[in-house]
């Protein structure tokens, strides 16, 4: 689990690089200030489980974390992996109340942001450029995600593979072969084959 929680103290950078877009007044920045708070969490610590509620996303400051699901015969599925300034939780529970059916696990050690449901709520209310913020947030992602089904049933693994290259550059280095082959829909060894593939190319 988290190692370390604690709320966000008179520090006006951490705010700007969660709002890059957005400038805010002084009581605002308290109104935020009070509302997010800070998660240290280690390599290999589990941040939600299957069965947990989930109440709250989290903002990715440093490090690198995926969501992922294991199905009824033990098969492991990435769904999603975060890096900094992306955001990530189980959105199925967060957006309908439902239990979760995600794992959310750091694969290095991470620093986040946590907010609750209920004080985002309230900051839409307080700073209403806030909830357009998070609107098209959550417009890019949904398109993010709808463009992965299209890629999941329209395109080659190898094609799938030069994408999830291009999209996470940064990533590999955190990542061991069977993240990358769960995410793709691959076994490890059609991963491998793949790579090797592209590197006679």
């Amino acid at each position: 689990m988290a190692t370390k929680s604690d709320v966000v103290r008179s520090d006006n950078s951490k705010i700007k690089e969660i709002f890059k877009t957005l400038n805010f007044n002084e009581s605002e920045i308290k109104i935020i200030e009070n509302v997010f708070h800070k998660v240290v969490v280690k390599k290999g610590d589990i941040l939600l489980r299957p069965g947990d509620v989930v109440d709250s996303h989290y903002y990715i400051l440093e490090g690198c974390l995926r969501t992922f699901h294991i199905d009824s015969q033990g098969k492991e599925y990435t769904v999603q992996f975060g890096i900094k300034d992306w955001w990530i939780s189980d959105y199925t529970a967060f957006f309908t109340g439902e239990k979760a059916i995600m794992t959310v696990e750091a694969l290095a050690d991470s620093t986040i942001y946590r907010i609750n449901r209920s004080d985002k709520e309230a900051l839409y209310d307080q700073i209403p450029r806030i909830d357009r913020f998070f609107r098209i947030k959550l417009e890019r992602a949904f398109a993010a995600f709808q463009k992965r089904i299209l890629a999941g049933i329209s395109q080659t693994a190898s094609d799938r593979y030069i994408h999830f290259m291009k999209t996470y550059p940064q990533v590999e280095k955190y990542l061991k072969n069977y993240h990358i082959a769960s995410y793709l829909g691959i076994t490890t060894e059609s991963l491998s084959r793949i790579r090797k593939e592209l590197s006679e190319q």
